[in-house]
């Protein structure tokens, strides 16, 4: 039986007050569903068996390259961490697993695996660390990691990554995520061939430490912290390294992590299409990185990326199971509200996904029918699929709404009397 921070009493309480309109609107939604050849419980019953990990480094406040302002209750560690995580799963029953980020969440690993076990957790992929230098270590990262012109300095980044397969393989992760910040802030500062050949070869490494059941995920980004260029720029760089490495190794796309107006949609296809897609970092931008939460800005571009997952799913493409796990920083909002937020808006891209008319949008794709192509996407963007994810939560055991149940149960206050308050700090994300 699972630790539950919150008084399942608390939670019951507040379904409760909602159970009659619930009822009302998801019966009046299944009407509607049905019209159209849907059966809203099919639709149900799958958004209840999909989850989303949540970052370990995402229940903390976030910060910017100017300043860090904290907040109240901040965790003090990784066992903190797990507590919040623990609630964010709770309320919504979304999100099973924590995925961890070595240096920051060093532990001993079987009691990282004993507290998961106790708040009802696993853990999801694993995160490596050589875009910044740990305290004590031989070498730094200022000039690049895996792909650094010193070969000691090379070894020392495989060598990390290593490590964290070990502690993944205690603690129940499956995958390990490799995401480095090496690359240039000047022309001429780096030989753009070599960078990348040193890069592949310290890759290879690490890839033959992977246990057999175990998938490598290489996460690409544009720019930052390097400023002119970087070593896995693009999915086109990242499809290579995926190809290169073998089988096991598969391409991580991160919602933040493009220019502005890309395709994403239409890069998650060709991934699918060619077996490299490993999994998403939801979020959401305005200008650049992963500064917001998943579906802030852009929730039709995450309804078009779930609609090539769906289409994947109702095809039926062989060996098609990608990670799905939230990455974003929180500013200015409560992190355990925020990352609440996000997983139901993940699960409302996917409940609409669902109900997309398959056999209608490719009738209209085939007679180059633009408009009622469009059109027939919009449908299923537009309806309100709030019932479908209350009642999901609801049948799990989750509240009906989980933020208000969250800001009921007093818990940020709760741990803010438990856990000293953080000095300001330096600018940088968690």
């Amino acid at each position: 039986m699972a630790e539950f921070r919150i008084a399942p009493d608390l939670v019951a309480a507040e379904n409760d007050k909602r159970a009659a309109a619930l009822k009302s609107d998801y019966e009046a939604l299944g009407a509607t569903l049905a019209r159209r050849g849907v059966d809203i419980e099919a639709v149900t019953k799958k958004v209840s068996e999909f989850f989303v990990a949540v970052p370990s480094w995402g229940v903390g406040t976030g910060g910017t390259r100017f300043a860090r302002f904290p907040g109240t209750g901040e965790p003090r560690g990784i066992f903190d961490k797990l507590d919040d995580c623990a609630v964010i799963h709770q309320l919504t029953r979304a999100t099973p697993t924590v995925s961890l980020h070595i240096p920051w969440d060093k532990a001993d690993a079987k009691e990282l695996k004993a507290k998961g076990d106790a708040l009802g957790l696993g853990f999801d992929a694993m995160n490596s660390n050589t875009f910044s230098d740990a305290p004590g270590q031989a070498h730094s990262y200022k000039y690049g990691s895996l792909s650094h012109v010193d070969a000691a300095t090379r070894a020392q980044a495989v060598e990390h990554n290593l490590e964290c397969i070990e502690i993944g393989k205690t603690i129940g992760s499956k995958a390990l995520t490799v995401w480095i910040g090496d690359g240039s802030n000047f022309p001429g500062q780096s030989n753009f061939t070599k960078a990348f050949e040193r890069y592949l070869a310290a890759m290879a490494e690490i890839y033959k430490a992977l246990p057999d059941d175990w998938r490598l995920f290489s996460e690409h980004k544009m720019y930052e912290p390097a400023f002119y260029s970087t070593v896995v720029q693009d999915w086109g760089t990242n499809y290579l390294i995926a190809q290169t490495l073998g089988p096991k190794a598969f391409c991580l796309v991160d919602l933040g992590h493009h220019a502005p107006n890309t395709n994403i949609e239409m890069i998650v296809a060709r991934l699918i299409q060619f077996g490299k897609l490993g999994g998403f970092h939801f979020n959401d931008s305005k200008y650049g990185d992963d500064d917001l939460d998943a579906g802030a800005i852009e929730p039709y571009r995450l309804f078009l990326v779930f609609n090539e997952l769906a289409e994947a799913e109702h095809r039926g493409v062989k060996g098609f199971h990608p990670a799905h796990m939230i990455d974003q920083s929180h500013n200015v909002t409560d992190p355990i509200e925020s990352l609440i937020s996000s997983a139901n808006e993940i699960r409302r891209a996917y409940a609409q996904a669902l109900i997309v008319d398959r056999k209608a949008l490719a009738d209209y794709q085939d007679s180059n029918d633009a408009l009622m192509a469009s059109e027939t996407l919009k449908r299923a963007y537009r309806a309100d699929v709030e019932p479908i994810l209350a009642e999901a939560r609801r049948r799990t055991g989750g509240a009906i709404d989980p933020v208000a149940a969250y800001r009921a149960s007093g818990y940020r206050r709760q741990v803010a009397g438990e856990r000293p308050a953080s000095a300001a700090g330096s600018g940088g994300i968690i």
